[in-house]
């Protein structure tokens, strides 16, 4: 059996295990009013008393009123009102967390959010896409027909519009750039709407910064650079807010990563940040304008040789293989070999979270960038261009190598995604894109070229580059690996390679 949990970004239950697991409980609690009514129960003891303030210690409280009461009491009570119910109507959608079939249509739902009291509504495009009609279900209980007003697949994002008869409460933005591993979180949404369980809270932490990489089948966004949390972020919470002690939004729930959907403390949220650079342009044209830096990466990115040849304070940042000619970096002044350690005023992690930090800026405006060249920092501003018209610009090739590489036997790999397989003009599969190979290298000699497509590697399934490493780091070394591609031509065909 396959010990690897698959990733979820959807959500669906079932209603009759509801209901048996709900009868359970009711048991359980009847079992125990009739025990402890037959109990004698013994008074308060110093000891007891000694427990209680542990726990208060051990827990964030509040004074009020002579009570102590969890702070998270007032953080739902100010923003609770602002999240929504958002119900797409879709024909024929058949997904895992659709809940009616309604003469060939699919109702599906998810959360949202007001972030303006005039009737907007943040949520996740996967909960809208393919929608015919949108219904948006209040806190108040009043419904009302939403308009789409733009969508972002390559962020998950999606901005809704309706004409609110009710007072609306918005949920001011935080900064999730500001957010440290061990702050408090809470996740608001819908996960059982069905059950009338709507606006369900949950509390944890902020568990980890900057998750990519990760695979949600043909809906993956192109841009990660997620929040980890173990609030749980039930089914149906997709499209909620997740919350600082200040009632401010820090992230959009989104995705679990847990058996059969279900939650088990592995909850991804967009950062909210992200949702400030693309929702001006989903608002003003319904889609999103991304700056675009002009630079090949190294696909071996930052080693420690690097770190220590350059004096880097960690193995962090991203290395400049070379600049496309007339490009904002190239004009910039950055140069083939350079190390760049923070960007737009952002620490640089790695090469996922960097191109999320690039794409997430607007084209035309000027930031800092911070790069690390011959063991000297030097501080340099570049003006970004508009990303879709410089890559319509630019040759295929050109246009495939600047995606984030990784080698593997002398490949350069890419998570081949629909957008890809767009550029290309080849119908989308599930597998890895061979962006280059070495010469004289494994591959080479393998005899797979640029442009195929792995699909299977020692006979798993891989669907990412992620998938990819996964599987290579169990096969023993010296050992000769199957590999099931899709050739450049379309065909299908059986290789062998060994490392």
């Amino acid at each position: 059996m396959d010990e690897r949990a698959p990733l979820h970004n959807r959500f669906s239950v079932s209603g009759l295990r509801f209901v048996v697991l709900l009868g359970g409980a009711v048991a359980c609690v009847v079992v125990g009013l009739i025990i402890s009514a037959n109990l004698q129960m013994s008074p308060r003891s110093e000891a007891q008393d000694h427990v209680n303030s542990a726990q208060f210690a051990a827990y964030p409280v509040v004074e009020k009123n002579g009570e102590f009461e969890s702070p998270f009491v007032s953080v739902v009570e100010k923003v609770q009102d602002a999240v929504v119910n958002v119900s797409a109507r879709s024909e024929n959608r058949q997904t895992p967390w659709f809940f009616h079939d309604w003469g060939g249509y699919s109702v599906s739902s998810g959360s949202g959010f007001f972030f303006r009291d005039d009737g907007y509504v943040l949520t996740n495009n996967h909960v809208v896409k393919n929608a015919r009609d949108l219904l948006v279900r209040t806190a108040a209980g009043y419904e009302y027909d939403a308009k789409l007003i733009g969508s972002d697949p390559q962020t998950d994002l999606a901005v809704l519009k309706i004409e609110p008869q009710e007072k609306v409460t918005a949920i001011p933005f935080g900064n999730s750039d500001a957010l440290k591993v061990g702050d408090w979180a809470i996740a608001i949404g819908n996960p059982f709407p069905q059950q009338g369980l709507d606006r369900t809270v949950t509390v944890g932490v902020i568990s980890a910064k900057g998750r990519n990489n990760l695979g949600f089948g043909d809906e993956t966004p192109q841009y990660q650079n997620y929040i980890q949390t173990d609030a749980s972020i039930n089914p149906g919470n997709s499209g909620g807010p997740l919350l600082n002690l200040r009632g401010e939004c820090i992230g959009v729930n989104s995705a679990i990563y847990g058996p059969n959907g279900t939650s088990v403390g592995i909850g991804f949220a967009i950062p909210i940040n992200i949702a400030r650079a693309v929702i001006p342009d989903l608002i003003a044209t319904g889609n999103v304008t991304r700056g675009w830096l002009g630079v090949w990466l190294s696909p071996a990115g930052v080693t420690e040789r690097d770190a220590k040849r350059l004096g880097l304070a960690a193995v962090k940042g991203v290395k400049i293989d070379s600049t496309f000619p007339g490009s904002p970096a190239s004009q910039a002044g950055i140069l083939e070999g350079d190390v760049i350690v923070e960007f737009n005023s952002n620490e640089v992690e790695d090469q996922s979270q960097f191109s999320s930090l690039v794409a997430t800026v607007r084209h035309d405006q000027t930031v800092p960038i911070t790069l690390v060249r011959d063991g000297k920092r030097l501080d340099l501003e570049v003006t970004l261009a508009d990303r879709e018209k410089a890559m319509a610009s630019l040759p295929a090739a050109a246009r495939n190598r600047t995606a984030t590489p990784q080698t593997w036997l002398g490949m350069e790999l890419a998570n081949f995604t629909p957008d890809m397989a767009r550029q290309i003009g080849i119908k989308h599969i599930d597998g890895v894109y061979v962006m280059r190979v070495y010469p004289g290298s494994q591959a080479d000699r393998a005899s797979i070229g640029e442009g195929t497509i792995i699909m299977q590697v020692n006979n798993e399934a891989v669907a990412s580059v992620s998938d990819l490493n996964l599987v290579a780091r169990r096969i023993p070394d010296d050992v000769r690996i199957p590999l099931i591609v899709q050739e450049p031509d379309g065909s299908i065909a059986r290789k062998m390679i060994r490392p």
